[in-house]
């Protein structure tokens, strides 16, 4: 019991000195001031079907966006790929791909990438301003390397170091930050969960390249000079997420997940997170149903909504064992309502080897 004690407490200080980093959070002052808003986006669709709640429940490689705290709940190995069609028929491909692996009775080691791919789009001018000179095409990668640990039955943390590469054809940036998480587990049959997870902290990021120089004629003396203006430094979208997590346990093969998180946000307005997921087991076969819903100030009003990434989310996933090591394979949907930009679907593959 006074271990238990010792335990709460330590997750208590830990939420405390996170949350002191998060004293900005919801300052609508600083809303669109920062860059990298991508990091924002879940790429799995498993979580994203909850609204993004599961801070304190989801698992496995999953994990790593939401808390990589929970990483370590891994089995031994993990593999999962997820595509979306980013806002609805922009024609933006928003893909992910990733590896968990454990390595020993404690601990667990993960791999992923993140990559927006937005097409070729017509270069433009002031000399040539309906194109037809070239095109070009941006694009977005995030490179994950994670660790989670289990330092008791109670207690689980882990660090996610993160590379972001933003480019065009002229111009590109690149930065590093980081997540750290915890998580505790309490309760008779391990149905009451607690995870605090600290998002995308690091340095200024600040764009460099050709694309930055301007050249000046100078008519009297017929000279000609490049100009190299300055990129302004842009900070990245950290936030705080407070969540907890139910099960309610029906019997051996069914249970109901039940998840609430708190986001803090630096610069956008705070948002509080309801999911909800309702799995069912055979011995071959898994079947799960979720469904989430994100609140944000103006929601429900179009004129002064500035988020698309809230309101209701829903999904389910089909789980099945195969071959003679019974390793599990899964796919996995989630629809997100991204308002005036449509529905964004996310379809996925989980392949869990024992």
């Amino acid at each position: 019991m006074r271990n238990s004690i010792i335990s709460i407490k330590k997750v208590i200080l830990c939420g405390a000195i996170l949350g002191s980093s998060a004293v900005n959070a919801g300052n609508e002052d600083r809303s669109g001031s920062a860059g990298s808003s991508h990091l924002l986006i879940n790429p799995w669709a498993r979580s994203s079907a909850m609204g993004d709640a599961g801070v304190a429940s989801t698992n496995g490689l999953e994990a790593t966006f939401s808390n990589i705290a929970g990483l370590a709940f891994t089995d031994k190995t993990q593999l999962k790929f997820n595509n979306s069609n980013w806002m609805g028929s922009s024609g933006i491909a928003f893909n992910s791909v990733g590896l968990a692996q454990r390595v020993s009775e404690s601990n667990v080691f993960s791999i992923s990438i993140q990559s927006m791919n937005f097409g070729e789009i017509p270069i433009t001018t002031v000399a040539n301003p309906e194109g037809k000179i070239g095109v070009f095409s941006p694009r977005i990668n995030v490179f994950n390397l994670g660790f989670a640990r289990s330092f008791s039955k109670s207690i689980h943390a882990g660090i996610n170091m993160k590379v972001i590469s933003e480019s065009i054809t002229n111009l590109k940036t690149t930065g590093v930050a980081m997540d750290v998480g915890i998580r505790y587990v309490t309760g008779e049959k391990e149905q009451i969960k607690f995870g605090i997870a600290l998002k995308n902290v690091g340095a200024a990021m600040k764009f460099k390249g050709d694309g930055l120089n301007q050249q000046a004629n100078y008519v009297e003396s017929g000279s000609i000079a490049t100009l190299d203006e300055r990129s302004q430094d842009f900070e990245l979208p950290a936030l705080l997420n407070i969540g907890a997590s139910y099960d309610f346990i029906f019997d051996e093969q069914s249970k109901l997940t039940s998840a609430f998180t708190y986001t803090a946000n630096s610069f956008s307005n705070d948002q509080y997170r309801l999911g909800f997921d309702y799995g069912m087991a055979k011995e071959k076969f898994g079947f799960n149903l979720r469904a989430g819903l994100v609140y944000e100030k103006h929601l429900f009003s179009a004129e002064n909504k500035s988020n698309a990434l809230v309101g209701p989310t829903f999904g389910f996933s089909v789980d099945a064992l195969v071959g003679k090591n019974k390793n599990a394979l899964g796919i996995e949907y989630c629809a997100r309502l991204a308002g005036v930009f449509g529905v964004i679907h996310t379809l996925g593959l989980t392949i869990s080897l024992k």
